[in-house]
């Protein structure tokens, strides 16, 4: 019986015609170079294509530096345009604007704004749309950690983080509801990986209060934006290796929390800004009302 001769198709075919161009020489396979194999690839792969952010504009609240600039850094090398925003740290968010610009994809502005007030989060938006004419990414990053026990919370101190953590993103997630494209847009919330763990302290109150709101805000602004393709998700991150982090704690106290992870590491923030890229381009598009912790224990 003659041998049959097998027929591929799809992603398996573009690769082994990338790898193999003379199909008729099954003896030998013949390497491309490496312009040659990135224009194909460049043309066949929807893995490539579907987490770029070319021509796309990120709003980033508290991006000035640590994690919130890692997640800046990332966007801008995924190809998107991005706001950075600080509140008193023109240097820091002057640096993350030009290591974007230097990356030669995304363009990059810097704009002062109290995003803990819904007049700053309006200022941040426009800003956003004079520059750059269109919004297509909303991080809410920005937030507030205050530490109270109950006998020491006050009204003053629960107000300003519900104001900080729940109200002024909120508004600003409705504010810029209208400008998102449908579909494609994306918000992504920042709530804490603490609102599930057993380990949590009495002093976290108020915090994991708010925090604990934010992720119910996405579960039900997913359903709602849900219907015009714009997805809605929140990233939790758990103990990430920062300056704020850091400060005020021992370092014995810091080599304990790092050991409670498999890997017995803090996390770094490239490892919460890589998940915020993927949530933001295309492929992350079947990915809607989801807490994502990304804290390095399974």
């Amino acid at each position: 019986m003659p041998a049959r001769k097998a027929t591929m198709t799809g992603t398996m075919a573009n690769f082994l015609n990338a790898i193999r161009p003379n199909g008729n020489n099954n003896n030998h396979l013949t390497v491309p170079t490496p312009a040659k194999m990135s224009k194909q690839f460049s043309a066949s792969s929807t893995y490539l294509a579907t987490t770029s952010l070319l021509g796309k504009v990120a709003v980033v609240t508290g991006s000035s530096r640590s994690t919130g600039a890692a997640i800046a850094k990332c966007l801008g090398e995924h190809g998107a345009n991005v706001v950075v925003n600080y509140v008193n740290d023109a240097d820091a968010a002057d640096e993350v604007v030009q290591t974007i610009r230097a990356q030669g994809k995304g363009g990059a502005i810097a704009v002062k704004a109290d995003t803990s007030t819904l007049e700053g989060g309006q200022l941040l938006l426009d800003e956003a749309m004079k520059t750059f004419g269109h919004i297509d990414i909303l991080v809410l990053h920005s937030g507030l950690m205050g530490s109270k026990t109950l006998s020491e919370v006050d009204e003053t101190f629960f107000d300003s983080h519900f104001d900080t953590n729940v109200k002024a993103p909120l508004f600003m997630a409705k504010a810029v509801a209208p400008l998102l494209p449908s579909p494609g847009g994306r918000i992504i919330f920042f709530s804490s990986s603490l609102t599930t763990a057993s380990s949590v302290t009495p002093n976290a109150l108020v915090y994991l209060a708010t925090k604990g709101a934010v992720e119910q805000m996405c579960r039900v602004l997913a359903k709602d934006l849900g219907t015009r393709g714009i997805t809605v998700n929140t990233i939790s991150p758990g103990p990430v290796d920062t300056p704020m982090f850091r400060d005020g704690k021992p370092q014995n106290v810091i080599d304990a929390i790092a050991k409670q992870t498999p890997s017995r590491r803090l996390g770094d923030p490239e490892d919460i800004a890589g998940i915020v890229g993927f949530l933001a381009s295309q492929a992350g598009q079947w990915i809607n009302g989801q807490n994502i912790r990304v804290n390095g224990v399974s």
